[in-house]
């Protein structure tokens, strides 16, 4: 099967520059393809996972992927999707965060500098000056074009604006994939589709400057059925970093998942088959937590590998079954004895687990009876929990169904 087929039958293309002839360079030829990733943060979250598992599947079909991490153009700061100004990070920050991301895009991809490679725009951008960048790259865009598209526009429109340091992305991602092209032989760029602006100005002045074709393709940008934004949760983002997503958290985030997005994220986010999928998808009723269970331990295996995925999945059932026998994997924190015997407020406790964002939000969920201390449903909000509560050192606080802290006691 084609690589342009199996992105199709997956659900991965959204837009596509020229899908014949793409096509026809995916099946014919090896392919030189990149995807950029801004490191404004140690870790990338799993709403970046759909460009990253498109990368795996195109490598696993032959063609050859680079990565790019924006160093250079972290420090402008891409102003597609953003209703403000983007933080502005120091060079050393930057390089730091792009170490770690790195390491979680090496779970998924070959990066060795042959199968694929791993590169920082810094290094092309940061030494570029600006008068010659200007004269040579500058005078290929029109200002009157770069405004209608839809990133400026949304920003143009509002009280904040849009700064003259974030209207020169455009110029510098294009620029990025000149360079790639030129230095890599690259000629496929691939991204979210709120980056189809940027993508096809890289494709244009490639054609302008080289004189050759080059192609874009982007991939939908993904809510779950209950309309939140991939990766996020009300407790917070999903990161691929077991340091901010803990194993365990990753597992029950994707194992919590909508009934009506399971087939769609099976696809998007595992290998398997799609005849296995199809059967998963074709459960119904009580069954559809084996498509879960699948889907959890799939995904929570390519981010953390098979053992912590094992371990997740086994505390998971543990949790969830009254199972005290494997509960290593939850999320866990400790109390003093002596606090214990003096009595502490529930509402601190759910505080303290991050089981609630605050005290008041703590009372809400009480009251409206989804708060449990070891399976039984908490009451009162005034409740102060003391040591009746421990059993072979240690407790559990639940919110609602989905969500188990281990509270250990010293």
């Amino acid at each position: 099967m084609s690589a342009y087929t199996i992105l199709q039958e997956r659900g991965f293309i959204r837009q596509c520059t020229d899908e014949t002839n793409l096509r026809l360079l995916l099946d014919n030829e090896i392919v030189t393809y990149y995807a950029g990733f801004d490191p404004t943060a140690d870790s990338i979250h799993a709403g970046t996972l759909v460009p990253i598992m498109a990368m795996a599947h195109l490598q696993r079909a032959g063609h050859r992927p680079i990565a790019i991490i924006g160093g250079g153009t972290t420090m402008v700061g891409d102003p597609s999707g953003k209703t403000a100004m983007r933080q502005m990070l120091s060079l050393e920050t930057i390089e730091a965060n792009g170490r770690g991301i790195l390491g979680q895009l090496q779970r998924y991809l070959i990066v060795d500098g042959a199968s694929g490679l791993f590169l920082n725009n810094a290094d092309w951008l940061l030494p570029l000056t600006y008068i010659d960048f200007l004269r040579d790259i500058g005078r290929h865009f029109r200002v009157n074009e770069m405004i209608k598209m839809e990133a400026y526009k949304q920003r143009l429109e509002r009280e904040e604006g849009l700064s003259f340091l974030e209207f020169n992305y455009q110029l510098l991602q294009a620029y990025d994939f000149l360079l790639l092209s030129q230095r890599h032989n690259c000629a496929l760029q691939i991204g979210g589709d709120d980056q189809w602006g940027n993508i096809l100005a890289g494709a244009d002045l490639i054609r302008r400057v080289e004189r050759k074709s080059a192609y874009g393709l982007t991939f939908p940008l993904l809510t779950t059925a209950r309309g939140q934004k991939m990766g996020k949760t009300e407790q917070g983002t999903i990161w691929l970093s077991a340091e901010r997503t803990s194993p365990y958290e990753f597992y029950q985030y994707w194992i919590n998942t909508d009934d009506r997005d399971v087939e769609r994220f099976l696809k998007y986010f595992t290998f398997l088959p799609l005849d296995e999928i199809g059967r998963l998808a074709a459960l119904e009723g009580s069954e559809i937590r084996e498509a879960k269970a699948c889907l959890a331990f799939e995904t929570t295996k390519l981010c953390h590998g098979e053992q912590q995925a094992e371990e997740a999945r086994q505390a998971s059932r543990a949790a969830f079954s009254n199972d005290a026998t494997d509960l290593s994997g939850i999320p866990t924190s400790m109390v003093a004895s002596s606090r214990l015997s003096a009595g502490i407020p529930v509402v601190d406790l759910f505080l303290e687990t991050g089981l609630a964002e605050s005290k008041g939000a703590a009372r809400r969920l009480i009251q409206q009876g989804g708060a449990f201390i070891n399976d039984v449903q908490i009451t009162d909000v005034n409740l102060v929990v003391c040591s009746e509560v421990v059993a072979d050192g240690a407790f559990l606080l639940r919110h609602g169904k989905k969500r188990v802290h281990r509270v250990l006691v010293e």
